[in-house]
């Protein structure tokens, strides 16, 4: 293989891996806001709870306001019962007297269930808000690991892009020019080795006379399907000298 290919296959690595870390850059803002969202639905369920609770307190308050207007007419109507003048009078305020402290017993049970449920909803927030204390600490976590790759990815594109702008010089311009027309075409990967034989990319069996060429002649190859720049994968072939040989032959 010439140096020249060489160079070309170095570049097709070079932009693989400069693709890859393009890749994981614009993966990073949507990972960062699932976990904000994460931590948004964590605070969320506190507010929630101490929503209820606060609506339970309200609920207390107004039994209480109640009972104690009740109370109050209570009080009036024994009053009044020392100041009427006949029995049909006296009898009235004592229906209503009687009629207000059933009333007021069925309140103050309503009273009761209120701060029992008041109960279990202070636990609720408890439990809620050491959940969220747990996974805050971890997704913030995960947030700072986020931060340290982005910081990464963006330091190890500069290196990738300044390492490609200095070997772009150092191979033929047709070369790259065909090489980026098929780059462009193919997505991103503009080379394919063979194996066995065969196009790595698209499986298709290469003719033996197309194999002697890319051993033979100083020229790009192209692969008669999928339209990619052919090279033997040299480390293979060091690990299988027959096939190498054979392929001479």
């Amino acid at each position: 293989m010439d140096n020249d290919f060489e160079k070309l296959i170095k570049l097709q690595g070079l932009d693989t891996e400069i693709r890859e870390t393009q890749g994981l850059l614009e993966s990073i803002p949507s990972l960062i806001e699932a976990i904000d969202q994460k931590i948004a639905a964590g605070s969320q369920s506190v507010a929630q709870a101490k929503d209820k609770l606060a609506a339970n307190q309200k609920k207390r308050r107004e039994l209480e306001a109640e009972v104690k207007d009740i109370k109050a007419r209570i009080t009036r109507h024994k009053t009044q019962q020392g100041q009427v003048k006949n029995n049909k009078e006296y009898g009235a305020l004592v229906k209503e007297i009687d009629d207000d402290q059933r009333r007021i017993d069925g309140l103050e049970e309503a009273i009761i269930q209120e701060m029992l449920q008041a109960d279990e909803i202070e636990v609720e927030i408890k439990s809620a808000l050491g959940l969220q204390a747990k996974e805050t600490i971890i997704l913030e976590k995960d947030k700072e690991a986020l931060a340290k790759s982005k910081a990464e990815a963006e330091t190890r594109q500069q290196a990738l892009t300044k390492d490609r702008e200095e070997l772009l010089p150092h191979i033929p311009a047709d070369r790259v020019g065909l090489y980026q027309r098929i780059f462009r075409k193919k997505g991103g990967i503009a080379l394919s080795p063979i194996m066995d034989d065969f196009c790595t990319l698209c499986h298709v069996r290469i003719r033996p006379q197309m194999l002697n060429e890319l051993l033979e002649i100083d020229k790009l190859l192209i692969c008669e399907n999928c339209g990619r720049i052919l090279y033997r994968n040299l480390d293979k072939e060091k690990k299988d000298p027959e096939k190498a040989g054979a392929a001479k032959g």
